[in-house]
Order: C-alpha cells, then structure tokens, then sequence
C-alpha cells in the first residue's frame, strides 16, 4: 500500500451546496488514491457541509475531518490543516473550488522534478457559468528561481499581488522554515502578509503550467461579497506585510512595491465604503488614516505617483490627513 506524498488542507464552513463538486474533482487527482491525504477542517458550518463530507469522500483512501464548533476563520483553519501536515508536499483547496483530472499528481511529479520550495499556477475564475482565466503575473515558466526575483517592479503587478493560497504546491520546507502558516486573528485578507513572507523567506519557486483549478466567484458567503468590519481586517494585514518588509535586509529594495500595493488596496475600500454602514466606513477611513501615518513621507508620495488619477483623488483627503500630527 501506497503512503501518502501530499496533504490537501480544505477548510470549510456552509459549503454544503457547493463541497461534493469539490471532494468529487479530489477524488480523480491520483491513479493510486493512497498517494493523497485529505485534512478538512469544518469551521463551524451551520448547514449539511459536514454530512455532505461524509458523503463524498467516502472513496477517498485517507480524509482526516476537524470540527471548530465555533468559526475560528479561514486563517486559523488552514493553520489547523497546517498543523497535520506530515507529506512531503502540502496544498490548499477551498470549499467552493474544484480542478481538472490529474491536477494534483502532475503537480507533483513538477515539485519532484524541479526540486523548488513552492510552485504557482494559472486559475480559471467561474462566475455563473462565465469562465475567464487568469494569469499567474510571472513571464518565466518552468525556471526555477528565487521567489525575491518575481516581487519587483512596484509599478506593475506582480506575484506579490496574486496571493491564492490554492494556485500552486509547496514543499514541506517551507513549513519546516515557518513560512507556510497564516497570520492569526485575521478574517480577511489573511494572504497578503503571508504571500510577502513566503516570497521574502523562501530559497526557490517557479511559476508552471498545470490542469487548471477553478474559483467559484460570486458566493455569497465569501468575504469578498460583504461589507461590514471584517472587511477591515486588510488594515492589520497590510500593517505586517509592511512591517515584514521593513525587517528585510533589502527593504529599501522591496519597499516601493509594498507601499504602492497597500494603497491600491487602501483605494479599492475607499471606492466600495458607500455600501458599509456609517460607523464601518468612519472606521475604515481612520484605519487608512493610520496605516498612512506609518508610511515615510517620500515613499508615500513617490507611490502616490504610481497610481491612477481615480486612486489618487479617493485617497488624497486621507493622505493630507495622515501628516497632521
């Protein structure tokens, strides 16, 4: 019998209409089935995602399920999945994904034979039936190289700004390293902090081509489609993604494109506050505020230079602001 090569850590909560998809496409990943370890954790789900496991990996050869009677949140879950993690190889799924046949075995015949410490990949967004795909931002495939390499220039976007914890797979160094676990305590945009530690930390990456894996947009339980004070939780994760580049020895290097990115997000909120409540949208305006303040002067206004007309005038009140003392 075949021992386990890698470990698919899905985290899930009220996933029930969309998770069978899901565990059905796990189940075509290998020719031998042993060779793939399921860690699902159940966040709390309130609906039949727990019955609908059960159900539909009941011909996987090895599912392993943690139950959260309370929601800890996508961060601390995929930590959870982390935590469990004794393969060679680990990767993320989430409830309302699904991939093509062979996604997975391909993907790591690619790791073994590239001996990297990660690799990322293309996706294909699903929005009601409309596929579109989307690019991983790196023009160099199948080479191998250090993961600092693909973070520059701050002006266009880059891998530091594709953050899909299921667009790739990674090694077991890269947990070994402390590398691979997410920030706790955050409900939203938890992977920005963590695609920065990883491409700062890492030794090795590369970008390659695989079966593609799909992302449902559009659901309405995911954070993306809500507008209260989890929504916030981008503040506290740019304030470490900023602070992880600081602590790098190349910081003056790496800086433009953190500052220039944390606007462009800083922006986007701005443009969609009008559908929060009043007191949320007071709280992401002194948020921003803050997170301003923390930036230098000069860096500040060279990123400003960076972004479009639209972004800058969203974000010049909050810029004068931020250097009032």
């Amino acid at each position: 019998m075949s021992t386990p090569i890698l470990t698919v850590i899905l985290p899930a909560k009220d996933a029930g209409p969309y998770i069978g998809t899901t565990l059905t496409t796990l189940g075509r990943q290998f020719a031998v089935q042993e060779r793939m370890r399921l860690v699902m954790i159940d966040d709390g789900s309130t609906d039949d995602t727990r019955t609908q496991v059960e159900h539909f990996a009941r011909d996987l050869a090895d599912v392993r399920i943690v139950s959260n009677g309370e929601p800890v949140g996508l961060a601390a879950a995929r930590n959870q999945g982390l935590d469990l993690v004794d393969t060679e190889f680990f990767c993320f799924v989430d409830g309302d994904d699904w991939m093509h046949p062979g996604r997975l075995e391909d993907l790591v015949a690619t790791m073994s034979r590239l001996e990297c410490d990660f690799v990322r990949t293309d996706h294909i967004t699903d929005t009601d039936g409309r596929r579109r795909l989307v690019r991983a931002p790196f023009g160099r495939r199948g080479q191998v190289l250090s993961p600092r390499e693909a973070i520059l220039p701050a002006d266009e976007t880059t891998m530091v700004d594709y953050p899909y914890a299921w667009a790739g797979m990674f090694h077991r160094r890269v947990l070994d390293d402390g590398l691979a676990h997410f920030p706790p305590g955050l409900f939203t945009a938890e992977d920005r902090p963590w695609i920065w530690r990883l491409h700062l930390g890492a030794s090795s990456f590369a970008v390659v081509d695989a079966p593609p894996i799909l992302y449902r947009r559009g659901v309405s339980t995911s954070l993306t489609q809500v507008f209260d004070r989890r929504q916030l939780d981008f503040l506290p994760a740019f304030a470490q993604a900023l602070d992880a580049v600081e602590q790098d020895p190349d910081a003056d290097r790496f800086r433009p494109k953190i500052v220039t990115t944390t606007l462009s997000v800083c922006a986007y909120h701005l443009f969609r506050a009008r559908a929060m409540a009043t007191a949320d949208r007071t709280a992401l305006r002194r948020g921003i505020r803050d997170l301003l303040r923390s930036i230098p002067g000069d860096e500040l206004d060279a990123s400003l230079s960076r972004l479009s007309d639209r972004r800058r005038r969203v974000l010049a009140r909050l810029v004068r602001e931020s250097r009032v003392s």
